[in-house]
């Protein structure tokens, strides 16, 4: 009877697919796959070196004007790209759309060019016989509001970002392509970059030669107000601001700056830079940004980051997390994610080791220099762990799925996040290696630690600033080395397996557990004001946004379960008005009542009544440290958070 069902099952089927089928009559095209008509890039020299000028004076409408001159070899057809896998960013985004006023010259003669058809970052011309170099003129538009992208030029500072505001010949390794680099600034403003000038004449910077790949890794931050600092005798901290106001930073400000320099030094045991540039932007006109490169980063930070120091840890981890990638991300690279050129797609599927075990050296970071007390440390890694228990998603999207989130969803806006999870590999790499630290010593008694990882892994010889890549044995094999365990079952149950809950066993091993209290921590309050939000996902399940906006909603939370969503706006909370206490106030004396909470929302011209089943009160994540007999008082997390330099 089974063969027989199974049988009939297959015909079923079969007469379906057969009566669904396009019929004979109709045409039917024949799929012929395009030719590939660019280059591959070669390991290989090229003829000459390109010379890009850039003036970036145009500050009020945002337009950067470019004149670039590349030698050719000979006549025939040429290739040009423009950049479009970025690295830091992960994924394909390159602003091609910016592009504008495009035109090639060769011998004062103007040259047709066409776009390909396929791949739209690359133009092709021909080049004339008896020519030795071509000219592209063109703009780089850049966002003039935050609807347009990112703004990179603003009243008083400019992000200058090479990768922007020029082409590359195809063919060719990007390392193996000089350029010589100019850039006009607006008059009386300072700049700083990796690059070193080679002559200044007025707001004209010309720069060393270097090449393409080293060019589009040394952004520039320029402005009207600047301050640059040594922070070591390698490390400077350069800083724009909005306004002269906000550039004062106090004397014990700078020196805990320092001392992260110092911290990341001694914990790798390396410097794999010749110089490292910081790159901060104190402001609210210019847009935000936190990406690394190899001898420098770009930080874009609240106005009042030094003006405002005592009211919270802020952003004050973005520098942590920058620096720790010159040894992690940069040196050290995951073999898909270092490509010849700018147009091979990457591969983020370590992304759990660049960005979570960076993560996780950042926040250790910012305790260990005092950038962050240890108290705002801890509140950080209760919050993380208690957000991170929210992504309820992992039960159908393991980790690993969450390290292509930059490709899948280009950091735009989801409606559950929570569900359908998000660049989790950040913080729950975090959390997986936090355990991993802890599980390392208690395995070895506590002679060793994830330290002892960091240090073999990514040091290296100081000042090489080149690249070394690996896969996800050596990561397992290095472990390994460092102290005996399963690693390899490790990281296939935390990183490649759906779950029930986030990977908090670090929490318990270091000494601490996840608990929650009614009172929010100064790092919880601190967020909010940043974020310019009202955080209750641990009690009802929501995020508010200003005037009762409802900013998120948690999966499977009371909310969620109450039927509202992000977007709703909030009009009367048990028939008050609404407000922000009005709510809190609300899911607090709704604590061990058996009632629930009425929520009036209003979904674009209509209205409704909302019943939240919560009767647990307002909650917010804490850590509770662990005592009793036999407990080590000095738990691994505290001796984590240690400094290791004076």
């Amino acid at each position: 009877m089974r063969l027989v069902g199974i049988l009939g099952l297959v015909l079923a089927l079969t007469i379906s697919t057969t009566a669904t089928a396009m019929p004979d009559s109709l045409s039917k095209p024949t799929y012929v796959a395009p030719q590939e008509t660019i280059p591959p890039p070669q390991d290989i020299a090229y003829p000459g070196t390109m010379t890009l000028q850039v003036d970036a004076r145009d500050h009020d409408q945002g337009i950067f004007r470019v004149t670039q001159t590349s030698p050719v070899v000979g006549a025939g057809r040429l290739t040009l790209l423009y950049p479009e896998w970025l690295p830091g960013n992960h994924a394909p985004r390159g602003e091609i759309e910016k592009l504008t006023g495009l035109e090639f010259t060769a011998n004062g003669q103007k040259l047709p060019w066409v776009r390909d058809d396929v791949d739209v970052f690359a133009f092709h011309l021909t080049v004339p016989e008896n020519v030795s170099a071509i000219t592209a003129t063109f703009q780089f538009v850049s966002a003039t509001t935050s609807s347009q992208g990112r703004i990179v030029m603003a009243p008083s500072m400019l992000n200058l970002r090479w990768h922007q505001v020029s082409l590359y010949p195809a063919g060719y390794y990007v390392r193996q392509i000089p350029v010589e680099a100019t850039a006009i600034y607006p008059d009386g403003w300072q700049a700083a970059s990796a690059l070193r000038p080679k002559s200044t004449t007025g707001n004209t910077i010309v720069y060393e030669k270097t090449d393409y790949d080293t060019l589009v890794d040394s952004p520039v931050f320029a402005g009207q107000y600047f301050q640059s600092l040594p922070l070591t005798s390698r490390v400077h901290l350069n800083i724009v601001a909005d306004d002269a106001k906000f550039l004062k930073p106090e004397k014990d400000q700078i020196a805990v700056h320092s001392k992260l320099v110092k911290e990341a030094e001694a914990l790798f045991g390396s410097h794999p830079y010749d110089r490292y540039d910081f790159l901060l932007a104190l402001t609210d006109e210019m847009g935000g940004i936190g990406l690394e490169h190899h001898r420098s980063s770009e930080n874009g930070v609240n106005r009042e980051y030094f003006t405002d120091w005592d009211s919270g840890p802020g952003r004050r981890n973005l520098l942590p997390h920058e620096l720790t990638h010159a040894w992690n991300g940069k040196y050290r690279r995951p073999a898909g994610m270092w490509t010849p050129d700018f147009r091979q797609p990457m591969r983020d599927n370590l992304l759990w080791v660049y960005e979570g075990q960076t993560q996780f050296w950042g926040y250790v970071l910012g305790a260990r220099s005092g950038l962050y007390s240890k108290q705002d440390t801890l509140d950080a890694l209760a919050a993380i762990a208690a957000g991170m228990d929210q992504r309820v998603g992992r039960g159908w999207r393991p980790l690993i799925d969450t390290t292509h989130d930059p490709i899948i969803a280009a950091r735009r806006p989801k409606p559950w996040d929570s569900w359908q999870r998000s660049e989790d590999y950040y913080n729950e790499g975090l959390l997986i290696w936090l355990e991993a630290d802890q599980i390392i010593r208690r395995e070895s008694g506590g002679s060793k630690s994830l330290e002892d990882f960091a240090r073999a892994f990514f040091g290296g010889k100081n000042g090489d600033w080149g690249v070394v890549t690996y896969e996800r044995e050596d990561v397992v094999t290095a472990l390994g080395k460092v102290q005996p365990y399963d690693w390899g079952q490790f990281i296939e149950e935390r990183v490649y397996q759906t779950g029930t809950e986030a990977p908090k066993n670090g929490l318990l091993l270091g000494g601490y557990r996840l608990v929650f209290v009614d009172t929010p921590s100064a790092f919880i309050l601190a967020n909010d004001k940043r974020r310019k939000q009202l955080d209750l996902s641990y009690s009802i399940g929501l995020i508010m946004g200003g005037k009762g906006a409802i900013k998120s909603v948690i999966w499977d939370s009371p909310a969620f379960n109450a039927g509202l969503k992000s977007g709703l706006t909030i009009s009367a909370v048990n028939g008050k008005a609404y407000s922000d206490e009005a709510l809190k106030q609300a899911i607090e004396e709704n604590r061990g009542g058996e009632g629930k909470i009425e929520i009036f929302a209003k979904n674009g011209e209509a209205y409704h009544n909302f019943m939240v089943d919560h009767s647990g009160g307002l909650r917010y994540p804490a850590l509770e440290k662990i005592t009793g007999e036999g407990v080590d008082q000095e738990g691994g997390i505290d001796r984590l958070l240690q400094p290791k330099t004076r």
